[in-house]
């Protein structure tokens, strides 16, 4: 075993978990802790006296005591195994209890973080490392802390018991010596030793059979993680599947990636078969273990019976404890695979705060009345150079639209003027007040009622029944104000032009000072297109309406004409121009 490797691992583990106990709710956590650990040594004390009890017991069996043997069953053994049933109860509840409430932390903090700053999307976009960031936040975080826990407590309580019982079998190894064919030895605490040196080879051996399964439950995560996300892929692109004919296609792929699932699964297996094989015959040996090196003691001499079956359970619980890695290790094995993912995506979490000043800055200047670019790069995500704006001021009022060949960035243009972009550099300067709004192609429809998706992001409340109504019929939609606050996949339901009508009457609530459309109304006839623009023009007559567009259609509902114009160095620079007779495609 690599004791380097253990060091990291348990900072790793100590960094992950030790931050909620120092939150706000440290005074919960710590103390919700410490009583738990207090449940676990009090079962440790209980069975101290249990093995007490084992050595009465079995000497009144020997000694056909009827009083003592009643005594013992039905007044000291009543008293230790009502306190073990009510003890063991409440450290599970209190366990739990302390388990959701770690989970609710820790799972705030992450989606606090993901959510922060666009940093969700510069992990996708940053190629991290870190795959599947919901598997992550909901799955992982349940799995570390029940298992931090269920691991954590059972080792302290191992230790304690461990120290408890060493004295216990030291002191019952020194009342009898070690008979080995027929001689007699007195090694102090020998049957200390004997527990030890069986733990240290069962451990070596479980961890030379089991290591492997570290790396088999990771990948195990991650096949099913990945088979889980084409399958949402295949829900949420049912239509253009089914348009395409596309289900054989899809039934490949989803059964390839569910053999990657079968066959790291039948590897799984196999490494659990030989390790079970392993635990068990170990576990059983461990019965016999102890009689065996006392047999000899209490055939040839008087140790009594109730002797005999204290030392047996000393010693089964001191090689336990010192087993525990034994016992566990497929347990352990998971854990640690839980802990690397959880690990990878907080330092990818990490990464994207600490890159969180690359890119293009967008700030907000007090003494601006304009949106101001200054030597503007955008890069795509290998560095190459895609656009280069050097100087450009858009004025308030005004309605401009941005044309150029496809890919040639328009889209990444407008992700760097919301600040979202972080490949490149340069600066966007706009009023420190300034609502700035920008609308992509694919209209996004949150979970929930129509109303929430036309406050999105307000609060659903944010918006009356009045200005619902309003707005709708002012887009076309008003067949749909009686279903307002019908909870449904409106993504699902709505056409990708009755999306993108839905996403104009979100600006119309919101009233942004600038408002960036790219392609926001691409799936809408050329009629509707021009019928939303002069709404925009009617009901946001201050705002300044930047556009995004291949139509000829366009040209006549916008005053200002900027192009992508390609250069010989393939990077596309932002130019004036006059009103085109056709847009390229």
């Amino acid at each position: 075993m690599n004791l380097s490797g253990i060091r990291n691992d348990l900072k790793t583990v100590a960094r992950l978990a030790i931050p909620y106990f120092r939150s706000d709710k440290k005074r919960f956590a710590i103390g919700m802790l410490v009583v738990v650990i207090g449940l676990q040594l009090f079962g440790v004390w209980l069975n101290v006296q249990y093995n007490t009890w084992n050595n009465d017991f079995y000497n009144a069996v020997q000694k056909k005591d009827w009083a003592e043997f009643v005594h013992q069953m039905f007044f000291v053994f009543s008293w230790i195994a009502a306190l073990s049933i009510l003890s063991g109860t409440y450290k599970t509840y209190l366990r739990q209890w302390l388990q959701i409430r770690w989970r609710e932390w820790m799972v705030a903090q992450y989606i606090g973080r993901w959510m922060a700053e666009a940093r969700h999307y510069r992990l996708r976009l940053s190629g991290n490392p870190s795959d599947n960031p919901d598997q992550r936040i909901a799955e992982d975080t349940q799995q570390f802390v029940d298992l931090t826990l269920q691991i954590g407590v059972a080792i302290l309580g191992q230790i304690v018991q461990l120290v408890s019982f060493i004295f216990i079998l030291w002191r019952l190894s020194g009342d009898q010596p070690l008979l080995l064919f027929g001689q007699s030895y007195h090694i102090p605490g020998y049957l200390v030793w004997a527990a030890l040196i069986y733990s240290i080879i069962g451990t070596f051996l479980a961890h030379w059979i089991g290591r492997a399964l570290v790396k088999i439950n990771f990948m195990q995560q991650r096949y099913e993680a990945d088979f889980r996300f084409a399958l949402v892929r295949d829900r949420e692109n049912g239509e253009e599947i089914a348009l395409l004919r596309g289900e054989p296609a899809e039934r490949a792929q989803l059964g390839g990636r569910f053999q990657n699932v079968v066959g790291n699964f039948f590897q799984m297996m196999l490494r659990q078969k030989w390790l079970n094989f392993y635990q068990s015959g170990f576990g059983q040996l461990a019965i016999i273990f102890p009689f065996f090196v006392v047999g000899p003691v209490y055939f040839t001499t008087d140790m009594e019976l109730g002797r005999l079956m204290q030392i047996a359970q000393a010693f089964g619980i001191v090689q336990a404890a010192l087993s525990f890695f034994v016992d566990n290790y497929d347990t352990m094995a998971v854990w640690k695979a839980v802990v690397d993912r959880l690990d990878g995506f907080d330092r990818s979490l990490v990464t994207v705060e600490a890159e969180a000043e690359q890119g293009p800055k967008l700030a907000r200047d007090n003494s601006a009345t304009s949106l101001a670019i200054e030597n503007l790069v955008v890069r795509l995500p290998d560095g190459r150079p895609v656009v280069e704006v050097p100087e450009l001021l858009l004025q308030p009022r005004e309605s401009v639209l941005v044309t150029g060949p496809s890919g040639s960035g328009k889209t990444s243009l407008f992700r760097a003027l919301g600040g979202i972009w972080p490949f490149g550099g340069g600066g966007v300067h706009i009023p420190a007040d300034a609502d700035l709004l920008i609308l992509p192609q694919n209209a996004y429809m949150p979970l929930g009622t129509l109303r929430a998706a036309l406050a999105y992001p307000r609060e659903p409340e944010a918006i009356s029944d009045a200005e619902v109504a309003d707005v709708l019929g002012a887009v076309g939609l008003g067949k749909l104000a009686a279903e307002i606050d019908e909870p449904a996949n409106w993504g699902n339901r709505l056409s990708g032009g009755e999306q993108q009508r839905i996403a104009i009457a979100r600006a119309l609530l919101a009233k942004p000072d600038w408002l960036l459309l790219d392609e926001a109304t691409s799936a809408l006839d050329e009629a509707g297109e021009a019928d939303i623009y002069r709404l925009i023009a009617h009901r946001l007559p201050d705002a300044t309406v930047v556009s995004i567009g291949h139509r000829s259609s366009l040209v006549p509902l916008h005053q200002r004409f900027l192009r992508l114009a390609g250069a010989e160095d393939g990077m596309h620079r932002l130019v004036e121009d006059a009103a085109p007779a056709a847009l390229p495609a």
